[in-house]
């Protein structure tokens, strides 16, 4: 991706008539990205685990953005029976969808395991938004320029799939199964591109990760010294704002020229900070037998068996 300046939200085309779904849409980077949405007309659904939150962020947008065009609807990722009632009513009440973008994620818990029993940063980070876009397919189908557009980290670059050991039962270490997660999530972005461009889909899938942005992923982390680390130290010194860590995602998104198997981050030092541009996946994220692995690995554990839509 060449560009002769940055690129910034005031470069998103018009969204009108496009649907669009943030999970984590509720704070950070998901109300960043779908502020920026709605401000080009598209119309956004929040998927929140907090419906509550989920309200009183419309209400922020509205307050800013006069008939900006909103609703929010529950989503716990880390349950996958709320995944499977979400994907089904959103069957029910939108004809298609034009763009999912997988945001939401938790960081660095103690451990903890899932309504399905699955170590719980690789339940909500990783095998939720596995099933969830496994379910939209169809709609996303029928989209308009569509795409599937799954949020990871540079940490993707220092995790390794604990194949032998999922849950943490034997040895849990909060960043190593945060690392495990996104991971995960770049395999499951490449794959899917994978799959999709095999099949001759028009849907999209893309990868983008925020660099270093200041959210209350770190400063609401639950482990108080991850709190110290990322939120009272690092914050300051290295982060960028949401409104900015979340513009690899809206390019992802948005952007006509954004290529399906592309992984957009930020342009600057390490990738911490800066405008989007593309960046490169860790050699295991690309990995062909690593994604078939966790791909099987995860329709196993979800009962999401993806039907990769082919051209009419």
């Amino acid at each position: 991706m060449t560009q002769k300046r940055r690129w910034t939200v005031e470069q998103i085309p018009d969204q009108t008539k496009r649907v669009f779904i943030v999970t984590g849409a509720n704070s950070g980077l998901g109300l960043a990205t779908t502020r920026a949405l709605a401000r080009q007309g598209g119309h956004v659904i929040l998927a929140v685990r907090d419906e509550g939150k989920g309200q009183r962020a419309v209400a922020e947008i509205t307050a800013e953005q006069p008939g900006a065009c909103l609703e929010v609807r529950h989503l716990d990722l880390a349950d996958l029976d709320s995944v499977r009632a979400f994907a089904d009513q959103l069957h029910t009440d939108h004809p298609r969808l034009d763009v999912l973008v997988n945001n939401a994620g938790v960081m660095a818990p103690p451990r903890s395991l899932s309504a399905q029993g699955h170590e719980l940063q690789f339940a909500c980070n990783h095998l939720g938004h596995f099933a969830l876009t496994g379910s939209l397919l169809d709609l996303l189908a029928v989209g308009r320029d569509p795409r599937v557009v799954t949020v990871s980290s540079i940490n993707h670059r220092q995790g390794r799939i604990h194949y032998d050991d999922l849950a943490g039962e034997r040895s849990y270490s909060p960043m190593a199964f945060y690392n495990q997660s996104k991971l995960a999530n770049a395999v499951f972005g490449w794959e899917l591109h994978r799959r999709l461009a095999e099949a001759g889909s028009p849907v999209r899938s893309l990868l983008a990760h925020p660099g270093y942005t200041a959210t209350n992923l770190q400063t609401s982390a639950p482990v108080a010294v991850w709190r110290v680390i990322f939120g009272r130290i690092g914050n300051p010194l290295f982060a960028q704002p949401p409104a900015r860590g979340a513009l690899p995602q809206l390019y992802a998104a948005t952007d006509p020229h954004a290529e399906s198997g592309q992984f957009i981050g930020p342009d600057g030092l390490a990738e911490l900070r800066g405008g989007p541009t593309r960046v490169q996946l860790s050699p295991t994220a690309a990995d062909t037998e690593t994604g078939r692995r966790l791909w099987e690995l995860s329709e196993r554990l979800t009962d999401v068996q993806f039907m990769i839509p082919t051209p009419d």
